[in-house]
């Protein structure tokens, strides 16, 4: 499995995994629009050319936000979310950055494990932040001391 930069063709794919996990998924338009702002980093995991998933963040100074991560359902529990927030550790620390954001819904257990056992800790919480349906949203956040 690979890790590359998010290309233009990649945003159907994208949109649709999007649709299949998010009440709230971005359009292609969003989605290409964000791939294209500076300050932006867009990933896709891809095993023998079949794409697995996709990670977004924005960044400024020190400091990146995880505004997007999808894993398609066929490539779940299989290290692709590793892999991505792998790939993005490696983006930060060429990019001297040294903490990550994310938020996630409250009842999104899963995830909310997940991020922990690669070191987030809970920081907050966003009432109501989510819509469809509305739901709060955990604060979650990782820094680390780098030898840049």
């Amino acid at each position: 499995m690979i890790v590359r930069n998010m290309e233009s063709f990649d945003v159907p794919y994208v949109t649709e995994l999007e649709m299949e996990l998010f009440t709230d998924a971005w359009s292609a338009r969003s989605i290409e629009e964000t791939r294209c702002q500076k300050n932006t980093a867009c990933f896709i995991a891809e095993e023998r050319e079949i794409r697995c998933g996709y990670l977004m963040v924005y960044y400024v100074c020190d400091t990146c936000e995880i505004v997007r991560i999808g894993v398609s359902s066929a490539h779940r529990r299989k290290g692709v979310a590793t892999l991505l927030l792998r790939q993005l550790e490696t983006f930060c620390e060429s990019h001297r950055i040294r903490k990550m954001l994310l938020d996630v819904r409250e009842s999104n257990i899963g995830a909310r494990r997940f991020y922990q056992s690669c070191g987030f800790r809970e920081d907050g919480v966003r009432k109501a932040f989510y819509q469809k349906p509305q739901e709060d949203a955990v604060l979650m956040s990782i820094e680390w001391t780098a030898s840049f």
